[in-house]
């Protein structure tokens, strides 16, 4: 497993893989310079290296945040809302349906068990919960709708 100069193979040292040869490279030529130079010069070669692997992080972490704001300017661009996949008609439709089927046992069990508190019971959550899920789909729906008169500006002093 060891190399002739007495040093392990840098692959199995550093772990890197096929995408970092240019710093596979790069840490290949600063052993081997290290073995020629001496311990002497060590600690100017690693700070050389070090250099190099920061400019490639830097590099990289720019890239990312070159992505990131392309990636905001692009949901900018086509509105503030990005579309969510809980708007769709078919998702609300099958909601209400799933909801009416479920009310049939859910009357039955509470009718049946608790009588009329019961069955108002069972009601009230079936109400409840698509009251909830209407209120997901929409999120001005439940909003006051009286912008500017004289009784909205009373609570906002």
């Amino acid at each position: 497993m060891r190399q002739a100069s007495g040093l392990l193979n840098v692959d199995r040292m550093t772990g890197m893989d096929a995408r970092d040869t240019e710093l596979k490279k790069e840490l290949d030529a600063t052993l081997q310079a290290r073995r020629e130079l001496g311990v002497e010069y060590e600690s100017a070669l690693v700070d050389s290296f070090l250099e190099k692997v920061d400019q490639r992080i830097d590099g990289a972490v720019e890239r990312r945040l070159r992505r990131q704001m392309a990636e905001q300017q692009m949901v900018v661009a086509r509105g503030s809302r990005s579309p969510k996949p809980t708007d769709s008609w078919g998702e609300r439709f099958g909601f209400g349906i799933v909801s009416l089927v479920l009310a049939i046992p859910l009357s039955a069990i509470g009718g049946g068990v608790a009588h009329l508190p019961g069955l108002l019971v069972a009601w009230i959550g079936i109400v409840g919960v698509n009251a909830v899920q209407v209120a997901r789909s929409n999120p001005g729906l439940f909003r006051g709708r009286r912008r500017g008169s004289s009784q909205d500006s009373d609570w906002e002093n």
